[in-house]
């Protein structure tokens, strides 16, 4: 008896997968025999040591700029990683349900890790980190459980995945690249509490968005 291929369930919708680019470097990847599975794991650890980076700059501020600058190429490192991880395990025929834990599991611990060590960092604040992270681990649970209920996965933003790492990437880059007088504190708090209070705000909003939707969905067929 011939087995039925795996058939993965939806993909989050992101332009750059059909870039020349990105179609390239997957292909080098299949050839390599690279895993997907091990790419995915190598996106969580750029997001640990991405967080670690963003947290060091509270210890060590005379390597700061270094800390920030690293930071956001590890956060931009961890993204590349989810985006090709998929794109790998289709193109190989590696595509399957232990697959799907490996693309899940791996970004609930890189979102906590950039987020916490976001809020430890210089300008932070870490009740806020840990709040985003919850927020963040929400939202992906929410998506989980519509999904597990028989609604199509939910990806919207206002705060979906692509716009935390666009805040923590932008502000890594600003504390990075400008002069010291340009980042104003308010006590403790400098542009990266604000950051993360906006992150914990439109990520609650992307919640209860996803959970209206998914209701909504679900209702349907029965309406």
């Amino acid at each position: 008896m011939t087995k039925t291929p795996y058939q993965p369930t939806e993909r989050r919708p992101i332009a750059s997968r059909n870039l020349r680019v990105m179609l390239w470097l997957a292909t080098q990847l299949v050839r390599l025999k690279v895993s997907a599975n091990a790419i995915s794991v190598a996106g969580m650890f750029c997001a640990i040591f991405g967080g670690l980076a963003s947290a060091a700059t509270a210890s060590w501020p005379e390597f700061d700029r270094l800390f920030w600058l690293s930071a956001a190429v590890l956060i931009q490192l961890r993204l590349l990683a989810n985006l090709l991880d998929g794109m790998v395990a289709i193109e190989s025929g590696q595509a399957s349900a232990v697959g799907e834990l490996y693309n899940e599991v791996p970004d609930r611990v890189s979102d906590s890790a950039l987020l916490i060590g976001a809020g430890y960092a210089a300008g932070g604040d870490i009740v806020l980190g840990f709040s985003a992270a919850c927020v963040a681990l929400f939202t992906a649970y929410v998506r989980a459980m519509g999904k597990a209920a028989g609604a199509p996965s939910e990806f919207c933003g206002p705060m979906a995945k692509q716009q935390r790492m666009f805040v923590l990437t932008v502000l890594a880059l600003f504390h990075g690249a400008t002069p010291a007088a340009w980042q104003l504190r308010w006590h403790d708090w400098g542009f990266l509490a604000g950051g993360l209070a906006i992150i914990i705000v439109l990520g609650t909003l992307t919640a209860l968005r996803r959970l209206f939707r998914i209701a909504a969905s679900l209702k349907r067929p029965h309406e």
